[in-house]
């Protein structure tokens, strides 16, 4: 860098901010169901725009959910026990101690959409007002980053994020964190390098920025990637063929009833019945009273009546269907989830039509947890812990596979007793089994052990000194 001052710094991530604003707030509009409108003729009506307005069918939140919803940490195995052997996982180390002060148990799920939305998210690691170490997530439309290397660095070497945007005379807030200080600015727009003020603020604590990136895809360009993007010309085509049906069962779904030959009743003077006039001296036409439960007749044998076919309405929806299926097939989503079709499907039919997601999963789990093991050196190193260093931790995903208790039992059963794995080996793989409950089953399993050796040494002494008093 030719200059690392930090107004420097300041100035290039709002240029980040502002160089991503405008496609960053395009997939926000698609995550939140504001889609551009589909092609309409250039007179169109009132109507017509609020069909359109109707046709918006927002399949966004779904391609974000279904995989958030398999992401769920819940353990950390550090790489090493104080003893130099490998470490158990624990829900009593500091830095899980951090994970549940921070409450990410809950608070993960906004990180992981964030980054799944947009190609990435940001999380900052602290201490707060009392020397507790925490984490929070960052919303990348508000946080960027500074990286040498952004396809293969995890570290940055600095990041800012906005706290209050510009208004009027008011000037914006952000934060930023190079790799020793924090420091607040105060900006009046993102390009406006005169109005920029850098101060600050304190030693942050770490050796390195306390901020992580979460990023769901990062090409060798450093460019990041989410699940939406990719997706809007598809979401488009699907609102454009929901319009075109909509308006094809608006005004085209109904036979029209014609009639040729005859005049329509005309309104007259009810005491001379002449009738009446409009302003421009044409005859005023009543309105006829029809509907399904009236029928039409003439006098005059010249009159003709007939009917226009209606549009039928299948080909439209066949072409939404089609488009969904599309969605599916590039999106990695199974087609159910999609279009709420699962009837008569096997168990192994259900697999292979969720194989593809679950390799995207397996993708992100990888990709994420890099990055929350990242955060665990740097609550470590806040904590004064030696895990800082450790970079052979791991942090452990909730199996959320869909499996019955029963079957998965008969399965670790067979493993047990055909392959001879311990039974304490297999307890991480029943089915919903969370790490505090596993640590709870160690405990119970101990106690068992304990009054078992004692109970078999109780009857070993006793039947020792019943064999003395016997001799």
């Amino acid at each position: 860098m030719a200059d690392a001052s930090p107004a420097a710094l300041a100035r290039q991530l709002l240029a980040i901010l502002h160089k991503d604003g405008d496609r960053l707030r395009r997939i926000d509009d698609y995550l939140h169901g504001r889609h551009d409108d589909p092609y309409m003729p250039p007179q169109a009506d009132d109507e017509y725009r609020l069909l359109a307005r109707r046709a918006v069918s927002n399949w966004m939140p779904l391609l974000v959910g279904t995989p958030a919803q398999a992401l769920y940490v819940d353990g950390y195995r550090p790489g090493q026990a104080a003893d130099g052997l490998p470490a158990a996982v624990e829900t009593t180390t500091p830095e899980w101690a951090h994970w549940q002060r921070s409450r990410l148990d809950a608070r993960q799920a906004a990180v992981y959409r964030g980054a799944l939305t947009y190609g990435h998210s940001f999380t900052v690691t602290e201490k707060d007002a009392a020397g507790l170490v925490r984490t929070k997530g960052l919303s990348a439309l508000k946080t960027s980053a500074l990286f040498e290397d952004p396809a293969n660095d995890d570290v940055p070497y600095a990041a800012l994020t906005v706290t209050a945007w510009p208004s009027g005379e008011t000037r914006g807030r952000a934060r930023m964190w190079d790799a020793r200080y924090e420091y607040a600015v105060t900006f009046r727009g993102l390009v406006d390098e005169t109005g920029l003020a850098v101060s600050r603020v304190r030693r942050h604590g770490s050796t390195e920025c306390p901020v992580t990136r979460f990023a769901s895809l990062v090409d060798l360009e450093g460019r990041t990637l989410g699940v939406i993007e990719p997706m809007i010309a598809l979401q488009n085509r699907i609102n454009q063929t929901i319009f075109d049906l909509l308006v094809a069962q608006t005004y085209a779904s109904v036979k029209v009833r014609t009639a040729t030959g005859m005049a329509p009743p005309i309104k007259r003077d009810p005491e001379t019945g002449d009738p009446v006039l409009d302003e421009n001296g044409n005859p005023i036409p009543l309105p006829i009273n029809h509907n399904a439960r009236r029928f039409l007749f003439a006098e005059d044998p010249d009159v003709k009546f007939g009917s226009l076919d209606e549009t039928p309405l299948g080909g439209f929806i066949d072409s939404v269907d089609m488009s969904i299926r599309h969605l599916a097939a590039v999106s990695q989503t199974p087609p159910h989830h999609l279009l709420g079709q699962i009837a008569n499907l096997s168990a192994e039919a259900l697999l292979a039509a969720e194989t593809a997601l679950s390799r995207k999963i397996a993708e992100f789990r990888t990709a994420f947890g890099e990055s929350w093991e990242r955060v665990f050196r740097l609550a470590a190193e806040l904590s004064g812990n030696r895990g800082s260093e450790d970079y052979q931790g791991e942090v452990i995903w909730r199996d959320m596979e869909s499996r019955s208790l029963a079957q998965a039992a008969d399965a670790l059963g067979k493993l047990k007793e055909q392959l001879g794995i311990p039974a304490k080996g297999l307890w991480k793989r029943v089915p919903g089994v969370t790490q505090t409950e596993y640590e709870n089953w160690e405990e119970l399993s101990e106690e068992e052990d304990s009054i078992r050796q004692l109970s078999t040494a109780i009857t070993r002494a006793t039947s020792t000194g019943e064999l003395a008093e016997a001799a």
